[in-house]
């Protein structure tokens, strides 16, 4: 079984507390990404689930199983690390086959724990099986790198040298996989390509995953459930589209992905039940959130927000003038930063071929559909 659970967690660390009781339920096969800034405790998290750190209190299940006092290699879990911690004196083949020659070193007779020392020392010494043999190039197969099992790990690129660290973690067949940052050392074109392969590789064999990150491109498009942390606690744990369309908190808003947020104050709803918020004076909203709160945060993603080309009529209420600042090709989109009544508004549009961009100082329409102004 590869589920994991975490109940009430505490980890402290003399007068700071990192772990405030983080409360988790990782389904067998789910792919669950810790989001959060650095600090937050996502990391240390993952090392309680692995065995690195001991708990202060609570505790975690994988499987039926507590494991708070099972040692970190008896919990048969695969780690794959920030600085991938690969042994550069080792090929491809031997850095994988590692954790497979320590198992056998610990769990077979005299007669193999010998074979299996001097194949650590020297494979001139020692032959590996044919089990091994035969794991460690499955392993390669899996993140196409069969093809360089006999080279040098120094001679790889950045990419092939985090593959071979998820190989080497896939080797053992674990349980639970646990990934801490892993993708931070690559360019951006190597980390879409990473991330494509980490997935799927965990389709395919179905392995519970755990995955943590700063980067929330990386938890929106990777993971079936995303839990974004802060100071040692779980602000929110939904679904990427769910956290993205409906954030509990400003924290939450913010930090996944682009946002205007504004301070608002409902002031009363119209003839539909939708309530109208008071932006500044001359800037009041209908919104298609229902809320009891008097005074709300409004958030409006730069991507729900259109501006009105000439000619374009829209019958909305929200609908407002401003100014724009700054325009910035970004090649499938264009972003517009505006200025709206002393308020900064931020604006990404598809980009059209034979589209004219705004100029600084140009004064555009706005409208904001009220299904995008949400109210938290």
């Amino acid at each position: 079984m590869g589920s994991v659970k975490v109940q009430n967690l505490v980890k402290k660390y003399d007068k700071a507390t990192a772990l405030k009781g983080v409360d988790l339920d990782i389904k067998e096969g789910e792919f669950y990404a810790l989001l959060g800034p650095s600090g937050c405790g996502k990391t240390t998290t993952m090392r309680c689930i692995a065995g690195f750190e001991k708990p202060t209190s609570g505790e975690i299940l994988i499987g039926d199983k507590v494991v708070n006092n099972v040692p970190a290699n008896r919990r048969n879990c695969g780690m794959v690390f920030q600085s991938y911690a690969l042994f550069p004196h080792y090929n491809v083949f031997e850095n994988v086959a590692y954790s497979l020659n320590i198992r056998d070193l610990y769990s077979g007779s005299m007669g193999q724990r010998a074979k299996t020392f001097a194949r650590l020392m020297s494979r001139r010494l020692s032959k590996p099986t044919k089990e091994i043999q035969r794991k460690v190039h499955d392993a390669l197969e899996y993140v196409e790198l069969g093809h360089l099992a006999e080279r040098g790990v120094n001679e790889l690129s950045g990419g092939q040298q985090q593959r071979v660290a998820l190989a080497r973690a896939l080797v053992m067949e674990p349980s639970v996989l646990l990934m801490d940052e892993p993708l931070s050392n690559l360019d951006k074109k190597l980390r879409n390509t990473m991330r494509t392969t980490i997935r799927r590789i965990q389709q395919d064999l179905k392995i519970t995953t755990i995955f943590v990150t700063h980067d929330q491109e990386e938890a929106m498009s990777m993971a079936d459930h995303v839990a974004v942390m802060r100071d040692g606690e779980i602000v929110q744990m939904a679904t990427p589209t769910e956290l993205y369309s409906s954030p509990k908190d400003p924290f939450v808003a913010d930090f996944v992905g682009s946002s205007n947020i504004y301070e608002g104050q409902v002031m009363e709803t119209n003839a539909q039940g939708n309530p109208i918020v008071k932006i500044t004076d001359n800037i009041h909203l209908v919104s298609d959130t229902r809320t009891d709160k008097k005074d709300v945060k409004v958030l409006v993603r730069p991507e729900g927000i259109e501006i009105l080309r000439k000619g374009s009529t829209v019958k909305s209420e929200n609908v407002v003038e401003a100014k724009v600042k700054i325009s910035t090709y970004l090649g499938p989109t264009i972003r517009y930063d505006l200025e709206l009544e002393g308020m900064d508004v931020m604006v990404e549009e598809e980009f059209q071929p034979n589209t004219t961009l705004y100029a600084e100082g140009d004064t555009v329409s706005v409208h904001l559909p009220m299904e995008r102004v949400v109210l938290i």
